[in-house]
């Protein structure tokens, strides 16, 4: 009789340990969803484009290119500084509103 009562109550304390760390790391998710939900949410706002998944990974490409052609440039390389220059403008001309 004595084991069952201990059994349950380290059942009980291991749940309730277990319960404690879930719910802790799914509000931590949550904090975390929300802040970059905000974050993309304001970005677009202020950029003046759409929140979707396609107009942020242009996003991210069009300044790829002209971060090449800032590289591009300070290797002296005028030609290909223009190129990415443009390309990126372009790019970036495309989701910006």
């Amino acid at each position: 009789m004595q084991v069952e009562g201990f059994s349950e109550w380290l059942g009980q304390l291991l749940g309730s340990i277990i319960r404690f760390v879930v719910d802790g790391l799914s509000g931590l998710f949550n904090l975390l969803s929300q802040a970059s939900s905000n974050f993309v949410e304001g970005l677009s706002n202020a950029l003046g484009m759409d929140t979707s998944i396609v107009s942020i990974i242009t996003l991210i490409l069009g300044l790829v290119l002209l971060w090449s052609a800032i590289r591009a440039f300070l290797n002296a390389s005028i030609i290909m500084g223009i190129i990415w220059m443009m390309l990126g403008l372009w790019l970036l001309s495309w989701i910006i509103h």
